[in-house]
Order: structure tokens, then C-alpha cells, then sequence
């Protein structure tokens, strides 16, 4: 039996290639729509429809140049590229909903967390405090080079200015303005009681910030915090720091290993491993019947794209596939990029060696999740088989064609959930943690809190 309710998000990109690449092809796919408000606000509404918890954004700042040595493959294929700025749709979203969340992919390697700090809490106030930050490093050597180093940062030293990154970003949240710093007082003329705003006096290996948030607290204060790293290094990251973490895995099998190592990495810092939420890539193809939405499926694996799939699987790896045999079996080799994406086809299931050809079809439709393919009651076997047998929280839910996958999915397997008592009917909170977690901002325990007013040694 399920365990508790499923979480929902949507997994949207601000481009038209998203996780399939190749189907923006297909005739039922409007994702060439990314550029236009509509398509945001429409795709918004029929996913508060069906009591999404959110819409989890992902977003990278370079190009797919790894296969063939080239960026021309993602080019021409338009996988992840063109590809607009994330943050700048969920004001839009959040206009013609009230509950929906946005969790946006932000890296720590490129912004400075002071400047960054301030847009989080100016979204966080525009939309009533429903977003969330996807924490990333970012694994493209490309992006490194265009935002002015010489080549990427090594992974592990990546994540060693995340955890500085964090601490600022904390510092600014929760521990430089006071609650009620704001009194609008007319008569005194007194905006805000500057006694109770508070440098931070940060000055750490890789940050430099000795002065006061830009932002009045806003409904959340920090974020909900999401983080998508499986290599051993993001996992312990994660434990420390994730209140939801995203996972894309192609089977129960590997699933279940790294939803593992994660709440056992929680609990080895002394956190309830239960408290995070994991969700799971997942392509739901439904059909009215079985023999439908196997048709269906087949239909879009005509338009996948060979080349485009390599070319995302070449920039998550750091391998170029192009000198592969076809039947080529995959090895294991470590590098800089998303270690877990070549851990996870390699090291992990010990029944299954992939070839090339097998992943580049695999990935056509999907990404690396699994492709559920079936009537909504099948889809929500399987979803539930998932929850049960892996141990994940929920489903960040990604199209084959879009608005039409995420529109089948609302209309057909929601109400099915719904009737299992899986989804929720109704929104429990207002604020994005709220409706995940039961609270407006972060718990006590969490350690963003230990910057708050009061606790924190450094906050003057």
C-alpha cells in the first residue's frame, strides 16, 4: 500500500527541447510556444487544475558541445537550446493561480549569492511565497568558459563553494532582517526601524559580504530548498541541506539505491530521512486503451532524435559518444560533469549492461526516467509501484508533446489518483512549504535556521 499522498510537479524548461529531444516535431508539440506568455500562463492553469504541487524549472547556461565535439548536433536538433532565462515565466504563472509552486534551477558557481539572494525574495514576495531553488553546480564545461573562466571548476570544488554559497544566502534570509523591521509608520515618517536590520559580516574562503540584505523578509524567508546531485558528493549535500531532492533514474532498481543513500545520508547528520521529499522523472503516455497509448508511444518514437539524445547525454556525462560503436557496451569513467548519469548506467543494476543505442532510444522519449505507457489506471499502477517498491515521494512529471501530455495527464490520470485517495483534492497551504511540508518557513532544526536573529554570532 502507498505510503501517503503523491507530490506532483511539472518538469518544464524555458525552450522548446526539453527531455524529448526530436518531438518538438511532432504535430500535437506547441513547445515552440516557450517565447509566449500564454503558453505559461495557460500551461499554469491546467496544472492548478489538476493539484500539482508545482512546476519544477530546469535551466542551463551552455550548450550541449560534448558529442561530436560541437555544439551543431543540440543546435539542430534544439535540444535544451534556444533556451530563454527560467525566472522570468513564474511572475506570469503566478498570476493566474494561488497555490502552484515554482521551483527554479539556479547555479552557485556563476551568480553571487548576494545579488541572487535579492531575486529569490522579490519572487518569493510576487508570488506570495510559492518558490522553490533547484541548487545546482552546473556541469557544463561551455557555460563555464562563456561566464569567463578557463575551464569548469572541478565537481567536488564546485560543491565546496555551495556549501559557502548556502551560508550566505542564509545569512541574508534569515538573519539580517527582523520580522517586523518594516513598520510604515506615517507619522514618525519611519519606513523600517534600521535597529532592526542587521549586517551579516560574512567573510568566508570564496564570499565577501560584510553588509545587510537588500529584501524585507518575505512569506518563506529561504526558499524551498530542492537539489538534484546523486553523485556521493550531492547526496551528502543533499542530506544537509534539501527539504525535496529530484532523481532521474531509468529503473525501480537504481531508484531504490539512491533514494537509500540519501536518507541514510540524512540520518547520519541526524535528520529524519522521511522529512525529504524525493521526486522521480517520469513520462506518463496514456491511452483511452492499452493498444492506443502503445500506438501513441511508437508515434513519438518516430520523431525522437538520435543525435539529440547523444548530444544531452554527451553534456549530463562528458562523453563523446560519437567515437562509440553503436553496440557498443558503456563504461564506467569519472570526470567533472553529472557523475551519477554515467554511475547510473554502469555501477548501479547489475542486470543490465546498455549499449549506446539502447540509452540514445532510451532518452528519445523521456530523458532518462522511466516512459510509463498505458490506460490511467495502469499509469497509476505504476506510479504507485514506484512509491512502493523505490521509495520516492512523488513525480516530477515531463511531457513528450506539450501542452497534450501534461492536459491527458490532468484530465484522465489525476482523477484516478485522486479516487485512491493519492492526490490531493484540494491545496492544504498557501505557501509553497506549506502545501509540501505543513509550515510557512523552514524548521527549527534545519541548518539555514541557525543564522536566524538571535542565534546566529555572525549577524551584528
Amino acid at each position: 500500500m502507498t505510503k501517503q499522498r503523491i507530490y506532483l510537479n511539472a518538469f518544464e524548461i524555458n525552450s522548446a527541447g526539453h527531455q524529448s529531444p526530436g518531438l518538438w516535431t511532432h504535430p500535437d508539440d506547441q513547445s515552440h510556444r516557450y517565447k509566449d506568455m500564454d503558453y505559461w500562463t495557460e500551461l499554469a492553469q491546467v496544472l492548478e487544475r489538476g493539484r500539482f504541487d508545482g512546476v519544477f524549472l530546469a535551466d542551463v547556461l551552455g550548450t550541449y558541445d560534448v558529442y561530436q565535439n560541437s555544439r551543431d548536433a543540440a543546435v539542430t536538433q534544439g535540444a535544451q537550446v534556444p533556451i530563454n532565462d527560467p525566472t522570468y515565466v513564474i511572475p506570469l504563472m503566478a498570476n493566474v493561480t494561488k497555490h502552484l509552486g515554482f521551483g527554479v534551477t539556479a547555479s552557485t558557481s556563476y551568480e553571487h549569492p548576494y545579488s541572487f539572494a535579492r531575486r529569490m525574495s522579490t519572487l518569493d514576495h510576487l508570488t506570495k511565497g510559492r518558490v522553490g531553488w533547484n541548487v545546482v553546480t552546473s556541469f557544463l564545461n561551455s557555460a563555464a568558459i562563456n561566464l569567463g573562466l578557463d575551464k569548469e571548476v572541478s565537481h567536488d570544488k564546485r560543491y565546496e563553494m555551495a556549501e559557502e554559497y548556502m551560508e550566505v544566502c542564509y545569512k541574508l534570509w534569515e538573519g539580517s532582517w527582523e520580522n517586523d523591521a518594516v513598520v510604515r509608520d506615517e507619522e514618525r515618517k519611519l519606513y523600517t526601524d534600521p535597529a532592526k536590520v542587521h549586517d551579516i559580516g560574512h567573510h568566508g574562503k570564496y564570499y565577501h559580504v560584510p553588509g545587510a540584505h537588500l529584501s524585507e523578509p518575505s512569506p518563506q524567508r529561504t526558499p524551498v530548498i530542492y537539489q538534484a546531485g546523486a553523485s556521493s558528493r550531492g547526496r551528502a549535500f543533499a542530506a544537509k541541506h534539501a527539504e525535496c531532492v529530484f532523481i532521474s533514474v531509468p529503473t525501480i532498481t537504481v531508484a531504490k539505491h539512491y533514494v537509500d543513500n540519501i536518507r541514510n545520508e540524512a540520518v547520519k547528520i541526524g535528520r529524519d530521512p522521511n522529512e525529504i521529499k524525493i521526486f522521480c522523472l517520469f513520462t506518463p503516455i496514456v491511452g483511452k486503451t492499452q493498444t492506443e497509448a502503445e500506438e501513441k508511444y511508437l508515434d513519438y518514437q518516430k520523431h525522437g532524435s538520435y543525435d539529440g539524445a547523444l548530444a544531452l547525454f554527451g553534456g549530463w556525462t562528458g562523453i563523446d559518444f560519437s567515437g562509440y560503436d553503436p553496440d557498443e557496451k558503456l563504461r564506467y569513467i569519472r570526470n567533472d560533469a553529472i557523475q551519477s548519469a554515467i554511475e547510473t548506467f554502469t555501477k548501479i543494476d547489475p542486470n543490465k549492461q546498455w549499449t549506446v543505442d539502447e540509452i540514445a532510444k532510451f532518452i528519445g522519449v523521456g530523458g532518462i526516467g522511466p516512459v510509463a505507457v498505458g490506460t490511467p489506471e495502469r499509469i497509476a499502477d505504476t506510479m504507485e509501484q514506484w512509491v512502493n517498491e523505490a521509495g520516492v515521494d512523488g513525480f516530477n512529471i515531463t511531457y513528450a508533446v506539450t501542452p497534450g501530455t501534461f492536459e491527458e495527464f490532468v484530465d484522465q490520470v489525476v482523477p484516478v489518483l485522486q479516487e485512491r485517495g493519492l492526490v490531493q483534492k484540494e491545496y492544504e497551504g498557501n505557501t509553497m512549504r506549506a502545501n509540501l511540508t505543513g509550515q510557512d518557513q523552514l524548521p527549527d532544526h534545519h541548518p539555514g535556521k541557525s543564522y536566524r536573529i538571535g542565534v546566529s554570532e555572525t549577524v551584528g
